[in-house]
């Protein structure tokens, strides 16, 4: 197996990076954060010492950062090394963002994927997490074996930038599930009603999703270690609004969402898992 590179060691970005070892890649990566570089190389990855080199090296590069403006500039860093690169690109960013860097790829002979992941870095590392792509049918296939790796499902979605359109529009739905949950914990705890008792019966019945499996138990206790940080989402729900206003599509919850976020954050919860969320409830603006 030819090595294959990942730029990006942070929670989702090491998830992965177990997967692709585990299935027998040699993983050459690189991130900024010296910390995240040497937990790396201790898990057994190959550390570059830029994300130049890791495309000097690889012919197919995986992408795991913040947000589509960090990819820009690694991408404009690189232009003059890639050549025939096929770039999967799992960063949650801008639908229009992506189809810019998938021309500007295709310009230089690349192949890029903007191949958006929907689940926790934890369903990641386990390995049942779905992967939505954007971009062409052949690039999509090109890739199918590298993204069964950490995925069970793989959508080609179409075009450039709709694996970018269609993780947002999951990802209002998913975390409004959350907000749903936080505020109907949140009363049963000042209704002075157990908490665990309420989320197993919401669990059992008609309203049941699927994020009260993995966020009800760690907002009762307060757990909030993280699997995907709450500012993270917080970005995600800024681009849900410019989704919006650019389609011109209503999305008043997701106005909502996003003040919910905010006060939590603000509350000192942002780096913390999105399930803390429900301290947006807990402590009222005033």
């Amino acid at each position: 197996m030819k090595p294959l590179g990942l730029i990006g060691l942070g929670l989702l970005g090491s998830a992965m990076s177990e997967r692709f070892m585990a299935a027998g890649y040699s993983v050459l990566g690189f991130d900024s954060s010296p910390e995240r570089r040497e937990q790396f190389k201790a898990a057994g990855g190959v550390l570059c010492d830029s994300a130049r080199a890791v495309f000097q090296n690889c012919e197919t590069v995986v992408l795991s950062l913040p947000n589509s403006g960090i990819v820009a500039e690694v991408i404009s860093g690189c232009l003059d090394g890639i050549q025939q690169h096929l770039i999967v690109d799992t960063t949650t960013g801008a639908p229009e963002d992506a189809r810019q860097l998938a021309a500007q790829l295709e310009a230089h002979g690349a192949c890029y994927l903007d191949a958006t992941v929907v689940g926790s870095s934890e369903q990641t590392r386990q390995g049942v997490v779905m992967t939505l792509v954007g971009g062409t049918a052949e690039g999509f296939e090109k890739a199918a074996s590298l993204l069964k790796c950490f995925s069970t499902q793989q959508f080609h979605t179409g075009a450039s930038g709709t694996g970018a359109t269609a993780k947002l529009i999951v990802n209002l739905v998913l975390g409004l599930n959350r907000a749903v949950l936080a505020e109907a914990l949140n009363l049963a705890k000042a209704c002075q009603m157990d908490q665990s008792s309420i989320l197993e019966i919401l669990r059992s019945g008609a309203a049941y999703s699927r994020v009260m499996d993995i966020k009800g138990d760690k907002m009762i206790s307060g757990d909030f270690a993280p699997q995907a940080r709450l500012d993270q989402h917080w970005k995600d729900v800024g681009l849900i609004l410019e989704l919006g206003r650019s389609a011109n599509a209503a999305v008043p919850l997701s106005e909502l969402h996003a003040q919910l976020l905010e006060r939590a954050s603000t509350l000192g919860f942002g780096q913390q898992d999105n399930s803390a969320i429900i301290k947006a409830f807990e402590n009222p603006a005033e």
